[in-house]
């Protein structure tokens, strides 16, 4: 276990001391969203009692407090994932919009008829759906990397779809349904080798690994605010100027151009170019905090914690069915964990064999537990796994062994219900 003081850790998170149905909540839907510290809370609170104005047009004091607040942000995320230049860092409203972006700029530019996308069988549906509709429009050809039972990309397999023909490869880093940590340096390195670009989902991966774009050479990487512990409607697009500079605009408005006349509109550079209308500022500002709140921690450590938590539960899930075995006449295990990749983050999906697993989360919610259940937004890898849904668990810096430990007392309860 790792040497941070979790008691502390847990003050600054004020949700996290309620009941719920009577029982302490014990929080493990974080890969849906993370809960936010007071610091995130308090930045968004102090905006708008404060400094609330508009950014970049005016000279009055609250604009320019706003604006170099709004600017601070930026500079923290470029340091954060090692952004090569702080004008690389597009804020948008979420990783479904940077993805969208990228498709419909891009994509609209430099698709033509029978060039290819790849992606993967274990993506969210912001990473499918998107490629769908510009490959449908461009007349492109939409191909995804297999995986195997465990739930790892089949590499031969990903060989063997590059062509002169692939011109993009958009890749989920880690998998929110499965907790895969997919090889996505291996990933762009072959796709360059082709001449294609690679984007990188990273809404699940920046909470847990040390992320640093230029080392990768991703092309471009989507990052989510509220699964990094500040709030939601507030993502971050990373692409390389060269990239960006090509792109045209994705929406038309105010603060995305230089010069308007009625016959010919010159527009902005990046990255307000992207940046149309008056942006989600408070937010923007509070994220601030959150990424200091992570970078004081630290990613190794935060790391170290949550795969311990992991460990637990799937040491314990494995010893509720050797114990459910010896204690019944059942031949198969109780449970089955779904995603068992060499490779993972602190996810954990499962399945209570005989229950359904919307009922398993109802009946864990009675506790005070919060868990996901259901696709997680990627119906064609639960197609692919032969499943209509999952359990899933997934772990923060802020949860304990002691919460892994009711947890699996639940857990325990439910095998009971299901086997009667």
């Amino acid at each position: 276990m790792s040497k941070l003081d979790i008691i502390s850790i847990r003050n600054q998170f004020p949700i996290l001391h309620q009941e719920v149905n009577g029982k302490p909540l014990v929080y493990f839907d974080n890969a849906a969203t993370t809960q936010k510290p007071q610091a995130v809370i308090d930045a968004l609170v102090k905006y708008y009692n404060t400094d609330n104005a508009n950014i970049h047009r005016a000279a009055h004091t609250l604009a320019a407090r706003s604006t170099d607040m709004f600017e601070d942000t930026r500079k923290t995320i470029q340091a954060f994932i090692n952004a090569k230049e702080v004008e690389e860092c597009i804020f948008t409203k979420g990783v479904t919009e940077s993805i969208n972006l990228v498709a419909q700029t891009w994509g609209r530019k430099f698709l033509q008829a029978g060039d290819e996308v790849i992606i993967t069988t274990m993506e969210h549906h912001s990473n499918i759906v998107p490629w769908q509709m510009i490959c449908e429009e461009k007349g492109a050809i939409l191909k995804v990397i297999p995986i195997n039972e465990a739930g790892e990309l089949l590499m031969d397999d990903y060989d063997k779809l590059l062509s002169s023909k692939t011109k993009m490869v958009a890749c989920v880093w880690v998998s929110n349904a499965l907790g895969t940590i997919n090889p996505v340096k291996e990933i762009i390195q072959k796709a360059h080798a082709f001449g294609a670009i690679v984007l990188l989902d990273g809404a699940q991966a920046c909470s847990h690994l040390a992320v640093d774009v230029q080392d990768l050479d991703c092309d471009f990487l989507a990052v989510s605010s509220h699964k990094l512990y500040g709030p939601t409607g507030v993502g971050v697009l990373y692409g390389k100027r060269e990239l960006l500079e090509a792109m045209p605009p994705y929406q038309g408005g105010g603060e995305m151009i230089k010069e308007v006349s009625f016959e010919k509109t010159t527009y902005n550079e990046i990255p307000y170019k992207f940046e149309a209308g008056t942006p989600n500022i408070g937010d923007v500002i509070a994220f601030k905090y959150a990424l200091d709140f992570v970078n004081e921690i630290g990613k190794e450590n935060i790391s170290a914690h949550e795969n311990a938590l992991l460990k637990q539960c799937v040491d314990g899930l494995d010893a509720i069915n050797v114990k459910t075995l010896h204690a019944t006449s059942l031949q198969d295990k109780p449970i089955t964990l779904i995603g068992t990749a060499k490779q993972k983050v602190s996810v954990q999906s499962f399945v209570i064999n005989g229950m359904h697993h919307f009922d398993a989360g109802m009946m864990l919610d009675a506790k005070g537990i919060a868990v996901r259940t259901g696709h997680h937004c990627t119906q064609p890898l639960m197609n692919r796994l032969g499943l209509d849904g999952t359990i899933r668990a997934s772990f923060s810096v802020y949860n304990t062994l002691e919460e892994v430990d009711v947890f699996l007392e639940a857990v325990q309860r439910l095998v009971k219900l299901s086997n009667k």
